[in-house]
């Protein structure tokens, strides 16, 4: 009877990212992709715009609008805004017209969340309008929608980087052996630049600028043209708006605390590894997604830290929508992967 009811149900996925929420649909693939941001009236709590536009106003607002980012550090930290940009997000790609039957709901979170966290999540997820909703750990989702073999008994090493949580976590027939959580990701890159601004220039820049720049000229390595960016903000001693220069090297050096946060927490993991599954981390490298992986550079200077080969996977911003997509087409085989005894 469930799986005949399944066929009328367009069950969702969704990776919940500080930064950026991604929305999949059982068999429509992923339909949304928009920033985790939400525009509302201080005084009237009242939404003005969600996603998108919500983050074009992000330092742009009069003083009654203010545009927040309900999580923090890859969890919720205002339940009701958050809940209502889940819904919002859900209704913008699921037409309750077309069917009678409510969806499924998966939501990849990060491994290191509380249970109080993983019951603020479910609970937005069923006040959205989910029939059920489940989670998965973002670093097993992510290994599936990069279409690593899970269920074999070899082990697997992927570093999922989103906007404010690393998960490194490694996976051997179908479960997590090995995984650490930090709250050390783009978010922290971006906090650098704005601080490497203010100290050393006296500029005072927003996050969306840190944010272009580090995607622009950011780097982990090295590169034969070292580009530059110039850059608009407020100069602090006389309040005025004021132009200047960045170069890649000096970003790649502001941004260097947070990258090695990131290493050694990879080689924390590597050193609990089990030796067995040490020898097939070797032969098969290490694995990186989430949006993170696309600092240029990155791969090359973890690989040169820990000796091993690191592949940016396909797609990688997508890797965990895709991967609560997959469990979502196989959940009779897959349900072992989602959380379970949340209490």
């Amino acid at each position: 009877m469930q799986k005949f009811l399944s066929k009328f149900r367009r069950d969702i996925g969704i990776d919940l990212g500080t930064a950026n929420t991604v929305v999949y649909v059982k068999d429509r693939g992923i339909v949304l992709r928009e920033p985790s941001v939400v525009a509302i009236d201080k005084n009237t709590r009242q939404v003005m715009a969600i996603g998108h536009e919500a983050k074009l106003m992000v330092g742009r607002t009069p003083g009654n609008i203010i545009a927040i980012r309900p999580l923090r550090d890859g969890v919720i930290v205002d339940f009701d805004i958050s809940e209502f940009m889940i819904r919002s997000f859900i209704q913008k790609v699921y037409s309750h017209k077309k069917t009678i039957f409510k969806p499924r709901i998966i939501v990849g979170v990060p491994s290191g969340i509380t249970n109080v966290e993983r019951r603020a999540v479910i609970e937005s997820a069923l006040q959205a309008g989910s029939k059920e909703a489940f989670l998965i750990e973002e670093p097993m989702a992510a290994a599936i929608g990069a279409g690593l073999p899970i269920n074999e008994p070899k082990g697997h090493l992927i570093v999922d980087i989103g906007g404010g949580t690393t998960e490194v976590a490694v996976i051997s027939l179908g479960g997590i052996v090995i995984s650490k959580s930090i709250r050390v990701a783009g978010d922290e890159m971006d906090e650098a630049i704005v601080n490497h601004c203010r100290s050393h220039y006296n500029l005072l820049i927003g996050e969306r600028t840190a944010e272009n720049i580090k995607i622009k000229i950011g780097s982990a390595y090295p590169s034969t043209k070292e580009d530059e960016m110039e850059i608009k903000g407020r100069d602090l001693i006389s309040g005025l708006p004021k132009n200047f220069t960045l170069s890649a090297a000096e970003i790649r050096h502001t941004i260097l605390e947070p990258i090695n946060t990131i290493v050694q927490t990879v080689k924390f993991a590597l050193e609990q590894t089990p030796p067995e599954l040490s020898s097939d981390i070797l032969k098969q490298g290490i694995f990186l997604a989430g949006g993170g992986a696309l600092l240029s550079g990155l791969d090359r200077y973890i690989a040169d830290e820990t000796g091993l080969k690191t592949t940016i996977v396909d797609d990688p911003l997508s890797a965990v929508a895709f991967g609560t997509g997959k469990v979502l087409q196989e959940l009779d085989t897959l349900h072992k992967v989602l959380i379970k005894d949340i209490n």
